[in-house]
């Protein structure tokens, strides 16, 4: 069975939705700044890369605050891919066909702060009723869940950064398995806060660049430093291809197989051979029926990290063998920071984008490369890619979660 994507949403650090995303990935934008807010001050990092449009300008007011910010992300992407794909609100779909996957790293963080605040100084009378449901981590999949009305199942893996990808993953074998007929899936993050901000520096996670923001994300450059924590949601909607041809649906790509592996290595680190991160592109290669040779373009997890860089570039060369050093590799977080659970949601639509544009992304403030990556990283300016082919995309995450997507052109 063919599962094909038919619509993308998304809110990122570069614009809140995917046209300004996906032009501010071609002009290499930065979407960091520094955080001028009072609770920033004393932070040992004060950089990130906040969502362009805050989603509490764009939802009803009574809607939105009844959601804690990462539920409010997912939300705007969510009802955006599902215009995209032509679904109108209330008609396309039968509900008990329908699921929704939708991941987070953390959850709902902001809510679980502010609301302890809430009740250290003003007591427990004065938390919210809501409070539960908006900061469980299955709290962004319930919430679209309900506003797409889906029966099949409304699902919510974590696995810290590659949340989002893994997410895709099971919709994958949701809609092969026959449980659905379309599946809204991807992943949404809103972390920019003292606490995660603080626990990652600690961590010596983060880059410590506060004096020039928009150069603190370099992956595969010898002077990154850690990467740029950013927020904002990625949702894709998949079909199988016979739904989909049924209703005259436009086609972006086909979502041609998935890989999953663990390093069983270290809690934060990545193994440093990346034989984890090798299985899991081996797999997804098998899982779609691909060779090397029909790999035209890669989307990295490259977060900026010293080990990470280097231990998915190695992965990338075990896998693809002598055709890693002329694949077209493409570092997105260099323009919007990382987004944690949301990360890998994005950069599948981004490698979605790239099959159905012919165009690959380039990669800001690779300025030196680190010899010890060797691959072909797109900079300074996009670069068109043959018709047809297959690309990759990888996600990573703590805990030594590997994930990688696969997705062919269409003709």
């Amino acid at each position: 069975m063919r599962v094909v994507v038919t619509g993308l949403g998304a809110t990122t650090p570069l614009g809140g939705d995917v046209a300004s995303t996906w032009a501010g990935l071609l002009e290499a934008r930065s979407g960091v700044r520094r955080l001028d807010a009072e609770w920033a001050a004393q932070l040992p990092v004060r950089i990130a890369a906040p969502a362009a449009v805050d989603p509490g300008d764009v939802l009803d007011r009574v809607e939105a605050r009844t959601l804690d910010r990462s539920q409010q992300l997912a939300l705007v992407a969510a009802r955006e891919a599902w215009a995209d794909a032509g679904f109108s609100a209330d008609a396309g779909v039968d509900p008990d066909r329908l699921a929704v996957v939708v991941a987070s790293g953390i959850g709902g963080v902001l809510t679980l702060l502010t609301q302890y605040d809430v009740l250290r100084e003003r007591g427990a009378r004065r938390v919210s009723p809501h409070t539960v449901p908006m900061l469980m981590p299955n709290g962004p999949a319930a919430t679209v869940g309900l506003a797409l009305i889906a029966r099949a199942g409304v699902h919510t893996p974590v696995s810290a950064c590659a949340s989002g990808a893994e997410a895709i993953a099971l919709a994958l074998d949701l809609l092969r398995a026959g449980r659905a007929d379309v599946v809204v899936a991807g992943g949404t993050e809103a972390a920019i806060a003292s606490l995660p901000l603080a626990g990652f520096a600690a961590m010596r996670a983060l880059s410590t660049r506060d004096d020039e923001p928009e150069a603190a994300s370099r992956p595969y450059d010898k002077a990154r430093d850690g990467f740029v924590l950013g927020e904002g949601a990625a949702l894709l909607v998949l079909e199988t291809e016979e739904h989909a041809r049924s209703r005259g649906a436009r086609v972006y790509a086909e979502l041609a197989g998935a890989g999953i592996s663990a390093d069983a290595h270290h809690v934060a680190a990545p193994e440093p051979t990346g034989a984890g991160a090798a299985r899991a592109l081996s797999l997804a290669m098998r899982d779609a029926g691909l060779q090397p040779r029909d790999v035209v373009h890669v989307t990295a997890h490259a977060t900026s990290t010293p080990l990470g860089d280097v231990a998915e570039a190695r992965a990338l060369r075990t896998a693809l063998g002598d055709a890693a050093s002329t694949v077209p590799v493409t570092a997105t977080k260099s323009c919007t920071g990382h987004l944690l659970g949301a990360a890998g949601a994005l950069e599948a639509a981004v490698t979605v984008l790239s099959l159905h544009n012919g165009v690959v992304p380039p990669t800001r403030n690779l300025d030196d490369p680190d010899d010890e990556v060797g691959l072909d990283v797109v900079r300074f300016e996009p670069r068109a890619l043959p018709k047809g082919g297959a690309a990759l995309s990888n996600s990573f995450g703590f805990g030594g979660h590997n994930v990688t997507l696969a997705f062919k052109a269409v003709g």
